[in-house]
């Protein structure tokens, strides 16, 4: 049986309709956390909201403005929430640039924002974020999520020194290509613009720097992200955990 260690706590998981946010939602529930899903996605936030008995915040984050003036009353926050997008530079659409940084930077900041206040009113609090091995190292053609993951990161080590007086830590989870659908919709992408058949594009592309040759599964980076919110983890701020088979290694 899984340690009630979460009971009491509220966490909120953005993007947690599906793939890393919704095993990470399972995770905390089964460990006894309130969880709210927050998802542009309707049918995924309630479909989620109902598998873990928690509740569901259909909001599209990409729509910052609307979150300056938000107040969270949270113990756990995820910031889990993104997209993809593979281009070459010259070719990358410009807004489309500044929507993966709103999404995956911007509103970060203001969830970041909007929940300490009530974290540090308690003591206590986690945050965190899910980050990319593209947060430690850069890919060609990703330049905009490459950005986003580099910048949250900061972001998450300026929390984590702000946070540490008042008991909340911060922390990345960095893993390499985890099997959700956000991976798989790259796949045609990479086809196009590395000149090779879809079908070599996980081993040639997604796997070529891992030295364990598969995809992370979402429940393992859900796993970290639990031992992360517990009270084991209260030493631990201001890191990024990679996830990632080797691949930073190199």
């Amino acid at each position: 049986m899984i340690e009630q260690d979460l009971a009491g706590r509220r966490a909120l998981v953005t993007g947690g309709g599906g793939g890393i946010g919704l095993a990470c939602a399972h995770e905390f529930a089964r460990r006894g956390a309130h969880v709210t899903i927050a998802d542009l996605n309707a049918d995924a936030a309630h479909a989620a909201a109902g598998e873990v008995g928690g509740d569901a915040w259909v909001v599209d984050l990409s729509e910052t403005s609307a979150l300056d003036d938000l107040t969270l009353d949270v113990d756990i926050l995820v910031n889990n929430a993104g997209i993809q997008r593979v281009s070459p530079i010259p070719e990358f659409d410009p807004d489309t640039f500044r929507l993966l940084l709103r999404l995956m930077l911007e509103s970060p900041f203001l969830l970041v924002r909007a929940a300490l206040p009530g974290m540090y009113a308690k003591g206590w609090g986690r945050i965190i974020n899910i980050s990319s091995a593209h947060g430690l190292r850069a890919s060609p053609f990703k330049s905009a999520y490459v950005s986003a993951k580099h910048g949250l990161e900061g972001l998450s080590k300026v929390t984590a020194l702000e946070g540490a007086a008042h008991r909340v830590t911060s922390n990345c989870i960095n893993p390499a290509y985890v099997r959700t659908p956000l991976v798989e919709k790259q796949i045609a992408d990479q086809a196009v613009f590395h000149g090779i058949p879809e079908s070599e594009v996980v081993e040639k592309i997604m796997l070529t720097e891992m030295a364990i040759k598969r995809l992370v599964e979402p429940d393992e980076v859900a796993s970290l992200a639990g031992w992360l919110a517990s009270d084991k983890a209260a030493m631990v701020t201001g890191a990024s955990y990679t996830i990632d088979g080797g691949w930073t290694a190199r």
